[in-house]
C-alpha cells in the first residue's frame, strides 16, 4: 500500500495546504510565534503518519497516540489564535472541523489496533 493514499494523510496534508493559505494573513507579531508553532506541530502530524503507514503494527500504536497528542496540541494553538484574534471566527472554524474530522479518523485507526 501506497502509504499516500491512507486518507488520513491526505486529509492532514491538505489542512496543511489550507493552514499555509493562512500566513500572510496572519498578523506580523503572531506569524513567528503562536502561527510557527502550529505549523511544525502539524508538519509532526503528517510526519508521524508517513512513519506510521510504514511500521509494523507492534510500533505503530505508539506512533499514533503521539500523532494523537500532536493532534491536540494543534487544537489549542488554532484556539489560541483565535482567542487573540490572529485567525478570525471563520478560518478558525474552517480549521477546526478539518482537525475534528482528522480526530475522528485517527482515533478509529487507533481503536482498530487496540482490538486486534
Amino acid at each position: 500500500m501506497n502509504e499516500f493514499d491512507i486518507p488520513l494523510f491526505k486529509k492532514s496534508y491538505d489542512l496543511y495546504k489550507i493552514l499555509h493559505e493562512y500566513y500572510h494573513i496572519i498578523p506580523k507579531k503572531d506569524r513567528f510565534t503562536t502561527f510557527e508553532r502550529s505549523e511544525n506541530v502539524l508538519l509532526e502530524v503528517i510526519s508521524g503518519l508517513f512513519k506510521a503507514s510504514t511500521q509494523p503494527k507492534k510500533e505503530k500504536l505508539e506512533t499514533l497516540e503521539q500523532i494523537s497528542v500532536d493532534l491536540n496540541l494543534f487544537r489549542v494553538f488554532i484556539r489560541l489564535m483565535k482567542d487573540t484574534k490572529a485567525l478570525d471566527n471563520k478560518k478558525y472554524t474552517v480549521l477546526q472541523s478539518e482537525v475534528d474530522e482528522i480526530g475522528r479518523m485517527l482515533g478509529g485507526w487507533i481503536r482498530s489496533l487496540k482490538n486486534d
